[in-house]
C-alpha cells in the first residue's frame, strides 16, 4: 500500500460537508491531514461540478462514491451519469434496500446487482458491494456475502470489504480479502476495539483497536486492492482528530516508505 492509495470516506465528516463553503474548509483539512483522495458519501446538496471543483482545488481526487441502493438497481443510468461528472470509476452499493430474510430474497438482489453492475461495466465503471454485519448471516451454511458473490459475475460485482463490520459479524477481515482475489478494488479501514468502560465492538481509529492490519493489508494487496479508504462512522471526539490519527498510523506502520 502506497500513501497515494489512502483515501477518506467523507461519511466520517458528514456533519462538516453540508454546504459548499463547509465542504471547501473540510476538503482543505483533509488534504492537510495527508489524504490525497476521497470517497463521496454523506455530503449535503452540493452540485457535482462544485464537488469536483473544490476537490481539485484542494488537491484531492474523487476515487469513488456511495450511492442509494435503490437508485443503483432501479435507475442505473443516473449512477453512470454521476460517476462521469465526478470522474470516478468506482461506486458501492452501501446497504440492503430490500428485505433479506430468505435465500430467495438474497438471490433476487444478487440478480439485480449483476444487472446493474453489467450496465456500469459497459460504461467503463465498477460496482462494488459494501458489507455491514448483516451479510455474515448464513443460509444453508453460506453467508449472504458468499451468495452475492457466487451468484454474480465477478466482472459485474466486486467488493468493498469493510474491516470493522466483517469483524462485527464474526468474520476474519484478512480471510475475506483473500477470498475476493481480483474482485477487491477497495476496502474500508476502521478498527474494532473495547472502550475504557468495557463496551465491546467500539469503532476506533486505525491502529487503536485490535484488528490485525499486518495481515489485512497484505491480503488486500494480493487481491488487487487499489484504494484503502479510512472510515469511522462514530468518533470519540473531534472527527478531524480521528482522521489524522488513522492517517498517521497508516503512514508510520502500514504504508510503503519508498515509491509513493
Amino acid at each position: 500500500m502506497k500513501l497515494h492509495q489512502v483515501a477518506l470516506q467523507l461519511y466520517t465528516l458528514r456533519d462538516f460537508t453540508k454546504t459548499p463553503s463547509d465542504f471547501a474548509v473540510t476538503a482543505r483539512k483533509i488534504r492537510a491531514a495527508g489524504y490525497e483522495a476521497v470517497q463521496i458519501s454523506g455530503v449535503g446538496p452540493i452540485e457535482d461540478r462544485e464537488l469536483v471543483s473544490i476537490c481539485r482545488g484542494e488537491g484531492l481526487r474523487i476515487c469513488a462514491t456511495h450511492e442509494s441502493g435503490k437508485v443503483i438497481v432501479e435507475e442505473t443510468q443516473k449512477i453512470i451519469d454521476r460517476l462521469g461528472r465526478l470522474g470516478a470509476t468506482y461506486t458501492a452499493y452501501p446497504h440492503p434496500h430490500v428485505p433479506l430474510t430468505t435465500v430467495e430474497e438474497v438471490l433476487a438482489l444478487a440478480a439485480d446487482l449483476d444487472k446493474a453492475g453489467k450496465a456500469l461495466r459497459k460504461a467503463g465503471l465498477v460496482l462494488t458491494y459494501h458489507n455491514h454485519a448483516i451479510e455474515l448471516r448464513k443460509f444453508d451454511g453460506k453467508t449472504m456475502l458468499d451468495l452475492f458473490f457466487e451468484h454474480t459475475n465477478k466482472q459485474n460485482l466486486q467488493a468493498t470489504i469493510d474491516t470493522y463490520w466483517i469483524q462485527a459479524g464474526g468474520g476474519d477481515p484478512a480471510e475475506w480479502c483473500r477470498k475476493l482475489k481480483r474482485r477487491l478494488p477497495m476496502i474500508h479501514m476502521k478498527d474494532f476495539g473495547v472502550s475504557k468502560d468495557n463496551k465491546t465492538g467500539v469503532m476506533m481509529e486505525v491502529g487503536a483497536g485490535n484488528l490485525n492490519w499486518q495481515a489485512i493489508i497484505p491480503a488486500a494487496e494480493k487481491s488487487g486492492c487499489e484504494w484503502f479508504i479510512v472510515e469511522q462512522d462514530i468518533c470519540p471526539g473531534d472527527p478531524f482528530d480521528s482522521i489524522r490519527a488513522s492517517y498517521q498510523y497508516i503512514k508510520d506502520h502500514l504504508a510503503e516508505r519508498i515509491g509513493r
